[in-house]
């Protein structure tokens, strides 16, 4: 490891990108968006100005996301992103390749691996190594990973919950599955379709999870105006939404999430699972959000769940932190020259 190199870590979102720079900080947190022109296939936009365009461009020009559930699916352009992402966290005079620690979801195949590792690489890194979300998120949220204690994280992206149990600095049990925030804005798109005839996007569905979204049903419940466009009449219309509407929407992804949790829960050894009883559950990623889904958590697996303090960010500090003693996290680290 040269000296002058400088390191990145980056937390690769299905939804967002964040990069952190050790002494810095988290200096980048955007949409992993990318413009692309049809006509000359050219990158034109990443980022918050790509995100700008979605739903809103020509025919000519083209808004998307390049991951999709945790994992690459347009090589060419995730390269075009990872290296405009390196190239603004360390500044148009920065000469020397950074060595960069990426995370994977936990259910990652080494050919999706070894296809983060190469577009890394190809984006202008020096080396680059992946680790695992939920071992970065546990290590970012500040649990003590390398005692001999069970500890658990549930990690909520855009495009995959992760739930691990770790000890010892390595995943015990985990699984991953490819249901998320995104798999919730679906829902609520789905349901304000059936329900009122009512095309909404993606960002709207999304708006509507953040402000009047809940995991458990309300007494008190909270309300919004939704635009959209009717599907008779084609006309924009708007129409009221309110909160237990919205937790009929989403049971179903919630349900496959909690599903995620029992599954590890049950193959997590005893000692280990009376660890997780004491010390609860720890929430991380900026799905975890949604209003009293660790009261969900609760009340499906009894055991008490509880968000990380900044729950985004656990993942990209959690890169941060192991970038800082490598040598400390070498066993779960998988690099390449």
């Amino acid at each position: 490891m040269s000296i002058f190199s400088p390191k990145l870590g980056i937390d690769l979102g299905t939804a967002n990108t964040l990069v952190f720079v050790p002494g810095k900080g988290i200096v980048l947190n955007e949409p992993s968006v990318v413009a692309v022109s049809e006509v000359d296939k050219k990158v034109l936009s990443v980022g918050n100005d790509a995100k700008e365009m979605i739903g809103r461009t020509p025919d000519t020009i083209i808004a998307y996301r390049p991951m999709r559930d945790g994992v690459i699916a347009d090589y060419r352009v995730t390269e075009a992103m990872l290296r405009y992402f390196i190239d603004k966290a360390l500044g148009r005079f920065n000469i020397f390749k950074p060595e960069v620690m990426i995370s994977v979801p936990a259910s990652i195949t080494s050919t999706e691996r070894r296809a983060v590792i190469e577009a890394t690489i190809r984006a202008g890194a020096r080396n680059a190594y992946v680790v695992k979300e939920p071992v970065l998120a546990a290590i970012g949220a500040g649990i003590p990973i390398h005692e001999a204690k069970g500890h658990m994280v549930i990690d909520i992206g855009g495009g995959t919950t992760d739930v691990a149990v770790i000890s010892l600095g390595g995943i015990v049990s985990s699984t991953s599955v490819k249901v998320a925030g995104n798999k919730i804005d679906a829902a609520i798109a789905d349901y304000v379709k059936r329900t009122f005839n009512l095309a909404i996007g993606d960002h709207m569905a999304e708006i509507i999870k953040i402000n009047i979204g809940s995991a458990v049903p309300l007494d008190q419940e909270l309300a919004m105006n939704v635009k959209g466009r009717d599907y008779l009449s084609g006309l924009p219309r708007s129409t009221e939404i309110k909160t237990n509407e919205i937790v009929k929407a989403i049971a179903a992804p919630l349900r496959d999430m909690i599903r995620a949790v029992r599954d590890v829960l049950q193959e997590t050894p005893p000692e280990l699972a009376a660890d997780i009883i004491d010390q609860g559950i720890i929430m991380t990623g900026g799905s975890s959000l949604l209003r009293n889904l660790p009261e969900l958590v609760f009340r499906r697996t009894g055991v008490k769940a509880q968000l990380a303090e900044e729950p985004l960010l656990c993942v990209v500090k959690g890169t941060g932190i192991a970038l800082e003693h490598l040598d400390m996290y070498k066993k779960s680290i998988i690099s390449k020259r």
